[in-house]
């Protein structure tokens, strides 16, 4: 039989294991904190059990921790590392640093591939095979750290839901994620150093709000018309934009110190019209503190869409600005080893 990984029990639950074999409360909270402090993956390093009793929870459970498998890194600097899950699967986490701010974020993903297809997108080429579970996801920043702390001499700073998979939609295993990261009992990481980015679930952007989780949101939002985005990304026809706003403003309303961005990537002829921008300007206005992020388009394999023109680009920022939007243009990173925005896709199988 399989044995279970010690990771999906909660502390509740490793109390009650202990409880049963005769053994203190203690030392549940000395393993929980071996789990998700000190992020150990084998039962070896918790050194202050003894040799007996790290040989019964050998017996009784594993440790599923990912493995990498490959590293690539971009002439900017951008690193890309691929992990091979227990079952075999691959997913993809991206080092960004950028170095004269000391700003070193990881870009984690939340599912093996993605079901939602946004046009755009090489992981919505691939079809979903599952959520990830909390631990993998805890994972990658774990891994991604200890190579940012190796390479850079740095820690991460901060933490983006941007790879793989749509995060509001392998809801729990995020939620359990983020208490990992930034509990007392975790790694203490700030909650206002973490986004969460969603294609736009409404209803679970309200949950997340009820659960009073204080990271960031962004909303990969892309067009500011429901034509144009209904074009795109297929999940606007059951979560329109006016349905969208209302969530976001309920978001902004129960977590008043959270950001909210739009992530709008510019594709030449389609959404970087004066007119676009005017529709983008009408929907920041209703949404508080709203901010934009203006993206490069990165290439896919297969998709027909072109970056947009520079200069359009800056008219299309410079009107937004001008109106009071806050907003940044941001260039592309890692896009020469398929790191960037919209090209995770496990692309070098090798």
């Amino acid at each position: 039989m399989q044995k279970n990984d010690i990771r999906n029990l909660s502390k509740e639950a490793l109390i009650q294991y202990f409880k049963e074999i005769g053994e203190p409360k203690f030392r549940a909270v000395q393993v929980y904190e071996w789990l998700w402090k000190k992020s150990a993956v084998t039962f070896a390093a918790m050194t202050n059990l003894s040799k007996k009793l790290r040989t019964q929870l050998e017996a009784d459970f594993e440790i599923l921790s990912i493995e990498e498998d490959l590293s690539q890194t971009s002439f900017d600097g951008t690193i890309k590392s691929r992990f091979r899950l227990h079952d075999g699967h691959l997913i993809e986490s991206v080092l960004i640093p950028v170095l004269g701010q000391n700003r070193y974020t990881v870009c984690i993903s939340s599912q093996v591939g993605c079901s939602l297809s946004c046009s755009f997108c090489a992981t919505g080429q691939m079809r979903r095979i599952r959520n990830l579970t909390a631990a993998e996801i805890y994972d990658q920043v774990v891994r991604v750290d200890e190579k940012c702390r190796e390479i850079y001499q740095h820690p991460i700073t901060n933490i983006v839901y941007m790879g793989m998979g749509e995060p509001l939609l392998a809801y729990k295993p995020v939620l359990r994620s983020i208490e990992l990261l930034t509990g007392e009992e975790g790694l203490n990481m700030s909650p206002k150093r973490i986004t969460v980015s969603t294609a736009g679930i409404a209803k679970m952007i309200k949950k997340l709000a009820d659960d009073d989780t204080r990271v960031n949101l962004a909303l990969s939002l892309h067009a500011a018309s429901d034509d144009k985005r209904n074009t795109i990304m297929a999940i606007n026809e059951t979560n329109d934009l006016e349905t969208l706003t209302a969530a976001l403003c309920y978001f902004y309303d129960h977590t008043k110190d959270s950001k909210i961005t739009f992530e709008y990537i510019a594709f030449d002829g389609f959404n970087d019209s004066l007119e676009d921008a005017q529709n983008l300007l009408k929907l920041c206005r209703r949404v508080p503190s709203a901010k934009v992020n203006v993206i490069e388009y990165n290439p896919v394999e297969g998709v027909d869409f072109v970056k947009s023109k520079v200069d359009k680009i800056e008219a299309f920022a410079q009107y937004l600005k001008k109106n009071g939007v806050s907003i940044t243009v941001r260039r592309s990173r890692g896009k020469d080893i398929d790191a960037a925005c919209g090209q995770l896709a496990n692309k070098n199988q090798e």
